[in-house]
């Protein structure tokens, strides 16, 4: 008994710590950057729809925000296509060597998505 409690609380504390350093931005630099290039890979879904952009330094993981919040913006599916070029701004990874950001805003065309307005900062 006490080693299946045991068991279960500390599956639990495995549980919330990945879901705590997965989510939210502490794994973001605060400053804001452009992301320019094209679309690879579109995933629309839970837990953060991402799309995989192909740029002059490497393919980049942008996360976009939870699959509603998503829909809000009106970025939906079909919204963007494998081949588009895009803009992506975002807190990029603090982790220099990650190629992963955390987008506030997609540009595709001449249609721009505020997934996080509250916190798009200006240029």
């Amino acid at each position: 008994m006490t080693s299946r409690l045991f068991a279960t609380a500390f599956s639990l504390v495995l549980i919330s710590s990945h879901a705590s350093a997965h989510h939210g931005w502490s794994w973001a630099e605060a400053d804001q950057v452009n992301l320019e290039g094209t679309v690879q890979d579109i995933y629309i879904g839970p837990p953060h729809p991402t799309l995989k952009v192909a740029t002059s330094d490497g393919v980049w993981t942008v996360e976009l925000g939870n699959p509603n919040q998503t829909q809000r913006s009106g970025f939906v599916e079909g919204a963007a296509k494998k081949g588009d070029r895009i803009i992506a701004r975002g807190n990029r990874s603090q982790d220099k060597a990650e190629k992963r950001m955390k987008a506030v805003q997609i540009t595709v065309g001449e249609k721009r998505f505020d997934i996080y307005p509250d916190r798009i900062k200006a240029q």
